[in-house]
């Protein structure tokens, strides 16, 4: 799970985790966020008695090479990307930050998820893609359509969820 510690990334993890997989492993650009949701994850196997391999990995989604190399080791089958930058506010102010990771972000996990025969890729969006009237909604909608542009001619079967304005996240007015 990509943005592993972030508001959608981190209830991803919290659900998969239920479903009792071999491992799970976690990346996000927040050492803190990164640390916060390892140690929950790990209270839940301890609680449990779940046997679940967690594994916390400090990096970003324009690392491509080391994006890569995770799942080239892991020989991962399943991946969620929710790392994004999402705050329509801060991407209206640093713009290039919102094409940085969430357009060439997206680009490279995509690339390397069907370079590694990933079998499944769901890149987690926004309902701010449609008509997308500020920065953070264009960027969002570019990457949705580079995911789907690449799924016309690879064996990576990727999917576009889109998300409203989730309660309870990060930065919700709500």
């Amino acid at each position: 799970v990509t943005g592993a510690g972030g508001s959608i990334g981190s209830e991803i993890c919290r659900q998969i985790i239920r479903n009792q997989p071999l491992m799970l492993i976690l990346f996000d650009l927040s050492e803190y966020s990164l640390y916060r949701i390892d140690q929950e994850l790990d209270r839940y196997c301890s609680e449990t008695n779940s046997k679940i391999n967690t594994i916390p990995i400090l990096g970003s989604v324009m690392d491509r090479l080391k994006v890569s190399s995770i799942l080239k080791q892991f020989k991962v089958h399943t991946l969620f990307h929710a790392a994004a930058y999402k705050h329509v506010y801060m991407t209206e102010t640093t713009p290039a930050a919102a094409v940085l990771n969430n357009i060439l972000g997206t680009k490279n996990v995509v690339d390397v998820a069907i370079k590694n025969k990933v079998v499944h890729f769901v890149m987690v969006s926004t309902d701010k893609a449609v008509n997308p009237s500020n920065v953070m909604g264009a960027s969002k909608r570019i990457a949705e359509m580079y995911l789907a542009k690449q799924a016309e001619s690879c064996n990576t079967q990727l999917i576009t969820t889109r998300f409203g304005n989730v309660l309870g996240s990060n930065g919700s007015v709500v």
